[in-house]
């Protein structure tokens, strides 16, 4: 039919434009978030744009349902505040009959969206966590730059070089202090390597240089140099807290615990709210032409935000065992959907979902 098409049409420009703003809005805030990580120095910088990559991966079926959500009741509000939604009424189009248009523009968004939940959400995650812990376990001459303080992993050591080989290899005019139990070490030399001995122990080997040991705020720091003084290296030992989220779909269904149940049903859950959000968008894009153009889009953001955030609340009851699995994976959406379905029939009824007070001003005669 020509309104079908119309409609399609319209919606796929609509949810190109809106998906482009949300991308954005997301590379943005991602890069803003992984840049202040690089300059702390818990990632690698030369890894900021794979990780950002990997988060909006991560993050694409969110942002489809927003996009699917958005678009439709745009297209649909915007056909009410144009009065041409009036025309397909009195053509014989009903209420219901927009879902089959809408459900075959939504068929694909929604199909990636169960693609981005069980498959690409993990696989971001597994990488990323690989790329941030490949980049911690490294020693601490890894983590030096010339020219700059560096804290070291332990928290407990500064470093400062001037210059370094290509290769790591050779240092000249080298800084380091160091504090335990109160009292200050630093040890200051004009050149340096590394040796790797064959028990596997790392060390920094530095010449030609001066060693302070003291107290700070005292004066009696006993002063020693030396030919050749070894520090050692140390690694920054990780320490791996169990997450679900880099855990493959199949593995939690494989490994039936509380938490693995708990992270199916949210990524179960995305596609649901999709659908739902999808159905619920056309009777709550009807608009009266002489009411507010924005309580409509205002709606949808809380209704969005609601939904989200009770999946949220679900997967966390599921996780603390005071919820069942099956109910917890379909219970909150069988309720959003019977709110959908009365929705549909209010607006059968040509009664509004949500009526706000209409102000007259009187003129003076």
């Amino acid at each position: 039919m020509i309104f079908e098409r119309s409609l399609q049409r319209e919606l796929a420009y609509t949810a190109g434009a809106v998906f482009m703003v949300l991308l954005t809005v997301m590379l943005t805030t991602m890069m803003i978030r992984i840049v202040g990580f690089a300059a702390q120095g818990q990632v690698d910088p030369k890894n900021v744009v794979v990780l950002i990559g990997f988060t909006v991966i991560g993050y694409l079926a969110v942002i489809l349902i927003v996009t699917l959500f958005v678009s439709i009741l745009f297209v649909l509000t915007r056909w009410y505040r144009d009065s041409e939604m009036v025309v397909w009424p009195a053509s014989g189009v009903s209420q219901t009959q927009l879902i089959k248009p809408i459900a075959v523009f939504s068929a694909p968004i929604i199909v990636f969206i169960m693609f981005f939940a069980f498959v690409g959400w993990p696989w971001s995650n597994a990488q990323s966590k690989l790329i941030k812990a490949r980049f911690q376990q490294r020693d601490e001459v890894s983590l030096l730059a010339p020219g700059q303080f560096r804290e070291s992993p332990s928290s407990n050591r500064v470093f400062f070089i001037e210059k370094m080989s290509p290769d790591q290899g050779h240092v000249e005019n080298v800084f380091v202090t160091s504090t335990e139990n109160g009292k200050v070490n630093v040890i200051v030399s004009k050149n340096g390597h590394t040796e790797t001995r064959s028990d596997g122990d790392c060390f920094i080997v530095l010449e030609n240089g001066r060693r302070y040991d003291g107290k700070s705020g005292q004066p009696n720091f006993r002063i020693t140099e030396f030919e050749r003084y070894g520090v050692k290296i140390t690694s920054h030992q990780v320490i791996n807290t169990p997450s679900t989220t880099g855990i493959s779909t199949p593995d939690l269904l494989a490994r039936p615990t509380k938490d693995n149940l708990a992270e199916f049903a949210w990524r179960a859950g995305l596609p649901l709210i999709a659908i739902n959000l999808m159905l619920l968008a056309i009777p709550l894009s009807y608009q009266n032409p002489r009411r507010s153009r924005t309580i409509n889009l205002v709606m949808a953001v809380l209704i969005y935000l609601t939904y989200s955030n009770l999946l949220n609340i679900v997967q966390s009851w599921i996780e603390q065992g005071k919820l069942s699995f099956a109910l917890g994976l379909v219970g909150l959406h069988v309720i959003v959907a019977l709110i959908v379905a009365f929705n549909f029939w209010l607006r059968v009824r040509n009664r509004p979902l949500f009526t706000l007070p209409s102000f007259s001003r009187s003129k003076g005669a």
